[in-house]
């Protein structure tokens, strides 16, 4: 079917020129030869150029439409007239295939490039959203640490005398800094820990690792 529209009024007419961008108006008569001759490429012109709102293909005879006709000063058969946003600016007459031809694919680059369209990855019905990936990977040298610190202090409080001090000061204890800030205040000459008293949940894990004299039942 052929996207042109055949005008059957001023109205109509008027209303298409406010509504396309570009308009390409052939001006024709049933009993005019050129206009014949010449209509076949116009219409297939429309059919490969015709933009819904963009570039329209009109065809007015000018018998049936002569107040259009008068309007934009057509006297002679076939005439072409090509509007943009409502504004004459080019006229064709004659039956001049080649000079036609030239005229609408130029004026169709005035129509503009068409909208964009957005692409990405539909979703059917009862369908279900693309999962992300769940495979990300894993730091093993976080494990690694955290086992090695926990050895170490295991050990350190084996062969101590005294469990929780060499705990409290391997370091490999995290906490150690994390809690007195990374300063030497309350610390002995020697960067140990006399002179500081244990109180609270301290005492007690003291209490609870126990010393090698302790187990033996020393003085």
């Amino acid at each position: 079917m052929s996207p042109t529209i055949s005008i059957d009024s001023p109205a109509e007419f008027s209303k298409i020129l406010g509504s396309s961008t570009i308009v390409i108006t052939d001006f024709y008569a049933d009993w005019c030869g050129p206009c014949k001759a010449i209509s076949p490429t116009f219409e297939a012109l429309s059919t490969k150029y015709a933009k819904p709102n963009r570039i329209t293909f009109t065809k007015v005879n000018v018998d049936n439409q002569q107040a259009i006709a008068q309007q934009y000063g057509v006297r002679a058969m076939p005439t072409f007239l090509i509007f943009r946003s409502g504004t004459v600016i080019q006229t064709i007459k004659g039956a001049d295939q080649r000079g036609l031809t030239t005229a609408i694919e130029n004026a169709v680059k005035l129509g503009g490039p068409a909208k964009p369209t957005f692409s990405s990855q539909g979703r059917t019905l009862g369908g279900t959203a693309p999962r992300a990936s769940l495979n990300r990977p894993v730091d093993w040298s976080k494990y690694t640490d955290t086992i090695i610190a926990f050895l170490m202090l295991y050990l350190s409080s084996l062969f101590s005398l005294d469990a929780y001090k060499s705990c409290e000061e391997s370091p490999f204890n995290v906490m150690r800094d994390a809690r007195d800030g990374g300063s030497t205040v309350g610390r002995g000459a020697g960067g140990g820990t006399s002179g500081v008293k244990r109180t609270g949940a301290a005492a007690q894990v003291g209490k609870k690792l126990g010393t090698i004299a302790d187990l033996s039942g020393g003085d």
